[in-house]
């Protein structure tokens, strides 16, 4: 066997951010090299990843914990850790097995991650190096641009606000540190915002979702005058991102928004592009369900030459589904979350036909309370040209963040200093914004 060969698969019961078990993959080689991945909590739950959902007990974990360490134990033992995509196939075979019946495919994302950082520790190479130089994936020499949650939906906040998170995008940034730098301004003023209004600040949240925002215009007109009270223009430096998330209040073209019951697929639309027009919104996130392909032609028609139309529910996660929708003209982006898809196989012909399509692309670490700053090495590593983080209030945000100014750094050292160190972003012209 050689140092690329499998020796051990081992699963372990670790804790996520909120207190919550869940299952840390670990892949052990021959003459050592190590990768760890921890499982989000939403893959292993199945249900949303917000303050409701009920944490895994620990006869669940035990089951995957025994499954993991048996059926892919032995299923990966002594298998080359560099054929990703052999694995990978391998790992999605164990659906016609009882394993499912146990575990759910989506444990599997922190197996076939930790394989793809055993590969890059066999290489004694960073992740986002491993990727782009060793396998050419892509130059591997610039950071993704920021997209941070500033206000999202919580138990009480959605009472009253149907959209799934408000974002921020440092659309006029320089460059990556300077992005998370605005940001970080916007974050700052919009807890001042609501402590000047008398509001109780909850030292978890941005700016405390359960103190009663009225509606979603009143959470735009917030972040708007949270940006412009951290010292930077609305649409220039800093711009508004949504994550709708239509599919959650929306049936066949029927949306039961908390505010405005009773939309059809028309209204919404028009409600949003509204909002484009007296808000400085530059992309949307699943705009409308799922189900109601029609009504995404048509929004996306009417927006797309100012505006990024991104589908992440809505491709759920089927790679032949962007090439139709690319036929048919929905979407102009793709939303690429691990924490939806079983493999990294899978998120890569994600990307692969968004690149096809001439799609913009979004790798998403999400707000699934693990801390995986894998998703950075991959944004880098693929060259995906923006990254939606969790919040700055959220480790798993700060931990993604961090990660990408340490290889900020590395890769300005890599190149002898001719890239800054404070991290070179795509070009603006890369985005509908630009």
């Amino acid at each position: 066997m050689s140092k690329t060969h499998i020796k051990n698969v081992h699963a372990r019961r670790v804790w996520n951010t909120q207190g919550h078990p869940t299952v840390e993959v670990e892949i052990t080689l021959r003459y050592g090299a190590v990768g760890r991945a921890v499982a989000p909590i939403r893959a292993l739950t199945h249900l949303p990843a917000d303050e409701k959902a009920p944490a895994p007990d620990n006869f669940d974990l035990i089951a995957m914990i025994d499954h993991i360490n048996g059926e892919v134990r032995s299923l990966l033992k002594g298998v080359r850790v560099d054929e990703q995509q052999e694995i990978d196939r391998r790992l999605l075979d164990l659906k016609d097995t009882d394993f499912f019946w146990h575990v759910g495919e989506n444990i599997l994302i922190a197996v076939s991650m930790a394989v793809q950082k055993a590969a890059a520790a066999c290489e004694k190479l960073p992740l986002w190096q491993y990727l782009g130089t060793l396998q050419g994936e892509s130059e591997a020499n610039t950071l993704p641009l920021p997209e941070v949650p500033i206000f999202s939906r919580g138990p009480y906040f959605s009472r009253k606000v149907d959209v799934q998170d408000f974002m921020v995008i440092a659309v006029g940034a320089s460059s990556y540190a300077e992005a998370l730098e605005w940001t970080a301004d916007v974050f700052r003023a919009a807890r001042n915002i609501k402590r000047d209004s008398g509001l109780p600040i909850d030292n978890t949240l941005a700016g405390d979702e359960r103190s009663a925002f009225e509606n979603n215009e009143d959470v735009l007109e917030t972040l708007t005058r949270a940006i412009e009270e951290s010292g930077h223009r609305p649409g220039e430096d800093i711009a508004i991102s949504l994550d709708v998330a239509a599919s959650n209040f929306g049936f066949n073209g029927h949306y039961n928004m908390i505010s405005n019951p009773e939309l059809n697929s028309d209204h919404l639309s028009g409600m949003i592009i509204d909002w484009l027009a007296r808000f400085p919104i530059v992309s949307i996130t699943d705009p409308l369900g799922d189900d109601d392909q029609i009504g995404m032609v048509r929004f996306t028609w009417a927006v797309s030459k100012r505006t990024q139309v991104v589908g992440d529910q809505f491709f759920m996660p089927r790679s032949e589904l962007i090439e139709h929708a690319a036929k048919d003209g929905a979407c102009n982006a793709v939303q690429i979350n691990p924490a939806r898809s079983s493999t990294l196989s899978q998120c890569k012909a994600l990307f692969n036909a968004a690149q096809v399509a001439n799609f913009g692309s979004i790798i998403a670490a999400g707000a699934n309370q693990t801390e995986h700053e894998m998703i950075m090495h991959l944004g880098v590593g693929w060259g995906v040209k923006q990254i939606k983080t969790a919040k700055f209030t959220q480790s798993g945000g700060t931990c993604v963040g961090n990660e990408g100014v340490r290889i900020a750094e590395s890769i300005a050292l890599s190149v002898g200093g001719s890239l800054p160190a404070d991290g070179n972003l795509p070009p603006k012209s890369a985005f509908p914004w630009g």
